[in-house]
């Protein structure tokens, strides 16, 4: 057990989020008051993001646009012990710094159950597969608010999409994650913006991609299409 492991730096990747920016670090405030880091990375965002965020956060960082290029420049500029890379929709559980640093002192990454923040019963089926499968696999994804030991995280692979799959099998081979039941609350808009069973067969039918090797730049323009 590593009892050294005592700063969280939160590193919130956006890009045109000033409709939500101001709650999403307002609800990290108690983080920010207990000493640990908020790190909000923007990729060029149009709408003020930046700006918005600035009094709330310890440091805005520019970067090019990519969410792995995010969170890697906020990986770089951060200075805690642990990392946690957090959507600018997602929500995290009441002292989730103790138990991601309780986590670390025992494995070196880990990532928590999410809930889907809908009224939606088939949202609430699609979150527990997510958990489920993440704990059978050791795959983690983005919404499930990924955390690691800064000593041993090489950043995220730099591709257009699927940053944390590649991640989370690269973390795998070095051991297995922390899968915490507490869970991130996340926004639904992604899935009822483009109609949830529409969402599940695009996400099933990209990561089916992924895994048979297609680019995942090509990945990336089937899912902003």
């Amino acid at each position: 057990m590593d009892a050294r492991l005592t700063l969280l730096s939160v590193i919130v990747p956006t890009l045109n989020e000033a409709q939500g920016i101001r709650a999403a670090l307002e609800a990290l405030a108690p983080l920010r008051a207990r000493g640990h880091e908020i790190i909000v990375v923007d990729g060029g965002s149009a709408d003020g993001t930046g700006a918005l965020a600035q009094p709330l956060c310890d440091r805005v960082v520019q970067s090019a646009r990519g969410r792995a290029l995010q969170m890697n420049a906020g990986a770089r500029a951060a200075t805690g012990d642990a990392l946690l890379f957090l959507h600018a929709d997602t929500r995290l559980p009441v002292q989730a710094d103790e138990l991601i640093l309780q986590a670390l002192r025992f494995s070196t990454w880990g990532r928590f159950d999410v809930e889907i923040e809908s009224g939606r019963s088939l949202l609430k089926v699609v979150a527990c597969a997510m958990n489920l499968r993440s704990r059978l696999t050791g795959i983690a994804t983005g919404d499930q608010a990924i955390f690691v030991r800064r000593d041993v995280f090489a950043g995220f692979p730099e591709i257009a999409l699927m940053e944390d799959i590649a991640f989370s099998a690269a973390m795998k081979r070095g051991g297995r994650p922390a899968c915490l039941r507490s869970r991130a609350v996340t926004s639904a808009r992604r899935w009822e913006s483009r109609g949830v069973l529409r969402t599940i067969v695009l996400m099933w039918r990209l990561r089916l991609l992924y895994f048979l090797g297609a680019a995942p730049e090509r990945l990336a323009r089937l899912y902003d299409a």
